[in-house]
C-alpha cells in the first residue's frame, strides 16, 4: 500500500513539472509575438529594381523586424513601366492591406491614386511637395508621408566639388524626363552649375535601352559625367561605366551604390538608413494609431563625400591628397 502511495505521489509531481514547463514555454512563446498579437500586412512597390532602392527595402524591413512587428509582404516591382504602378497599388488596395511601403517617386504617385484612405510611406523620392504626395515637408496633411533621397546640400556639394577639382568644365547629363524626381535634380544641377561657372550638356531617354546610346552622343563634348538618381539611367549604369573607362571621363553619380558598379565619386547618403527611418514611421502608424498627416516628412540624416579608387584608376581622374581625409572609400 505504502509503494502504491509513493508512486502516485510521484507521478502527480511529474505532471506538475510538466505543466510548469509548458506554461513557461507559452509565456516565452508570447514574448516572441506582436505586443497587440497582430499580423501586419504590407504591400511593397518600387518602379524597378536596383541597389539603391533594394537597400531602401531591406532597411524598411529591418525595423520592423527589430520592432519586433510579425509582417507579411506582398511585394511587386514595375520594372520599370509605368503601366505598372497604379495596377500594383490597386491589387494592394484590394487585398486590405494595412499599409503601403511605395519606393520611388511613380510608385508613391501610384500608390495614392489608388487609396486616400490606406496609409502610404515613401522613400526614394526626391521633393516630395513637387511631386504633389504631400501639402509641405512639415504638415503632409492627407495619407502620405516618408523619408526623401535628396540631402537639401546633396547636388550643390556635388556640383561645388567638380568645379574644385574639375574647374571650368562641361558636365555631361542624362536623364528620363518622365520623371519628376530627375526633372526636379537636373534644374537644381543647372542651377548650381551656373553658380559655380560649369556648363551643363544634357540628353533625355525614355528607357534603359536609350542609355548608351545617349551618353556616347556626350563624350566629344564634356569633361566629366554626372548622373543623378535616375532609376532609367542607374538601371542601366554598366553602360554609362564603360563608357566613362572607355573615354577616361571621371563619372559622378549620385548615390554610393552606383559607385560599387564603377562610379567615381559622390556626395550621397545610405539608402538602408533612410528605409529603416521609414520603417520606424511605419511602426509609429501600425501600433499607435497615428496618421501620416501627423508626421512630418524628413531629410536623410547624413550626407558625406565617397570615392571609389579603382574607378578613378580606370577613368584616368588626378587623384588628391586631401580626399584620403575626407572621403569614404567603397570597392
Amino acid at each position: 500500500m505504502r509503494k502504491i502511495v509513493w508512486t502516485l505521489l510521484t507521478i502527480g509531481l511529474l505532471l506538475l513539472t510538466a505543466c510548469g514547463s509548458s506554461d513557461t514555454e507559452a509565456t516565452e512563446s508570447s514574448d516572441n509575438e506582436n505586443a497587440d498579437g497582430e499580423v501586419y500586412n504590407i504591400g511593397a512597390t518600387q518602379i524597378v529594381e536596383h541597389p539603391s532602392l533594394d537597400a531602401a527595402y531591406e532597411g524598411f524591413q529591418q525595423a520592423l523586424e527589430d520592432a519586433g512587428l510579425n509582417v507579411e509582404y506582398d511585394f511587386d516591382s514595375a520594372q520599370n513601366d509605368q503601366n505598372n504602378v497604379k495596377p500594383i497599388s490597386d491589387s494592394f488596395v484590394a487585398d486590405g492591406v494595412d499599409l503601403i511601403f511605395a519606393n520611388s517617386t511613380p510608385s508613391a504617385l501610384g500608390a495614392l491614386q489608388a487609396t486616400s484612405e490606406i496609409p502610404i510611406l515613401f522613400t526614394s523620392v526626391t521633393d516630395a511637395v513637387e511631386a504633389k504626395l504631400v501639402d509641405s515637408m512639415e504638415e503632409p496633411g492627407g495619407n502620405v508621408t516618408g523619408v526623401v533621397d535628396l540631402h537639401p546640400e546633396g547636388i550643390q556639394s556635388t556640383v561645388q566639388f567638380i568645379a574644385e577639382y574639375f574647374p571650368d568644365a562641361a558636365v555631361g547629363t542624362v536623364y528620363n524626363a518622365g520623371e519628376q524626381n530627375s526633372v526636379t535634380q537636373v534644374n537644381t544641377v543647372k542651377e548650381a552649375a551656373e553658380e559655380a561657372g560649369l556648363s551643363v550638356v544634357e540628353r533625355t531617354v525614355a528607357n534603359t535601352s536609350e542609355v548608351q546610346q545617349a551618353i556616347v552622343s556626350l563624350v566629344e563634348d564634356v569633361d566629366v559625367l554626372y548622373i543623378i538618381t535616375d532609376n532609367t539611367v542607374v538601371s542601366a549604369l554598366d553602360s554609362v561605366v564603360g563608357v566613362a573607362n572607355d573615354h577616361e571621363i571621371p563619372l559622378i553619380v549620385g548615390e554610393p551604390d552606383s559607385l560599387a558598379k564603377g562610379g567615381f565619386a559622390t556626395f550621397g547618403i545610405d539608402y538602408h538608413t533612410i528605409g529603416y527611418r521609414t520603417g520606424e514611421m511605419a511602426v509609429d502608424i501600425l501600433t499607435n494609431d497615428k496618421s501620416p498627416s501627423e508626421i512630418p516628412v524628413e531629410y536623410p540624416a547624413e550626407m558625406q563625400l565617397f570615392i571609389n579608387k579603382e574607378a578613378a584608376e580606370a577613368q584616368n581622374v588626378e587623384w588628391h591628397s586631401d580626399w584620403d581625409e575626407d572621403a569614404q572609400f567603397i570597392e
